[in-house]
């Protein structure tokens, strides 16, 4: 496979400082080396530059935090993705916080009719401006790519929406805002809570989650969250939520999806050095991204 890397060094979409030093941390933990080593093409185009965070007398709106940085950034990343699946490469996206899911999918999305979402998180990031509690955009990225929200992340990339709500799948919730919840009933999109994930198992879910994007989609996006993760196995998140997803059921997620060849682009993000335990989250991403790309245990 001829894969892209982009870093995307973004700590704006939250408050907790630290992971924009993500894709450092993945890049120090390997991650060029481990794909090179599974045979892919490997280009690494290096990190998109991120604007500084508004002063407090600056802030345009102090329920949507830094919004013209956090646009701005998504704007130059979903030009550099767009342009990695124009050269019919696999754009591999470095966080950063989740707001530049964002801009990930908005270069993406043009390039199919009915793009399909793997949400691998313990947050549904679904809060808009009027459901959010903190202003915090890198929870409001999946409503936005579904058209919900402000105009200024809605339309990243020149169009709106980038997703259906029928072609999403979330995986490992279990920090919900009520706003979310709403929204999840309202729209009927497919989520496998810790609850579904515990009853059901990790093989049933990712059977039933690949069987229902294939069915309904040309193309599917992975964006994982390392908080999707029990703290546990990735302490280094800034909104950790004890109770997660284990190391081992996420290998199996990551390898289900290699064998089922459905995931044509994807971001880790929310890996953040500063709370890490000697970089440990960045070597577990760095890990799954090897079972996603193919890697085996035998």
């Amino acid at each position: 496979m001829n894969i892209s890397i982009i870093g995307v060094p973004m700590d704006l979409g939250q408050t907790r400082r630290g992971v924009d030093m993500g894709p450092s941390a993945i890049r120090y933990a390997g991650i060029v080396e481990r794909l090179e080593n599974l045979n892919h093409d490997i280009e690494d185009l290096g990190d998109i530059q991120i604007g500084r965070a508004e002063r407090v007398q600056d802030v345009m709106n102090p329920k949507l935090r830094n919004l013209k940085a956090v646009a701005e950034a998504n704007e130059k990343l979903a030009v550099t993705v767009d342009e990695v699946v124009t050269r019919g490469r696999f754009p591999l996206v470095l966080g950063g916080d989740h707001s530049i899911a964002i801009g990930t999918l908005a270069g993406v999305a043009k390039h199919y009719k009915n793009l399909g979402v793997i949400w691998y998180d313990a947050h549904g990031d679904l809060n808009t401006e009027e459901t959010s509690p903190s202003g915090n955009i890198h929870g409001m990225s999946l409503a936005a790519s579904l058209g919900l929200g402000h105009p200024a992340l809605t339309m990243i990339g020149g169009y709106s929406p980038k997703v259906k709500p029928e072609n999403i799948v979330i995986i490992g919730a279990r920090a919900l805002d009520e706003g979310e919840k709403q929204l999840i009933k309202a729209k009927g999109i497919k989520i496998y809570t810790m609850h579904e994930i515990d009853r059901l198992g990790m093989t049933k879910v990712m059977e039933e989650t690949i069987a229902y994007l294939k069915e309904r989609t040309d193309g599917v996006h992975l964006s994982l969250d390392l908080d999707g993760l029990d703290p546990h196995d990735a302490p280094g998140v800034g909104t950790p939520v004890i109770g997660g997803l284990t190391y081992r059921e996420s290998h199996l997620a990551m390898e289900m999806l290699a064998e089922a060849q459905i995931i044509t682009s994807a971001e880790f993000v929310e890996v953040n050095p500063i709370l890490d335990e000697r970089n440990k989250t960045a070597a577990t991403a760095v890990a799954l991204m090897g079972s996603l790309f193919g890697e085996k245990l035998v």
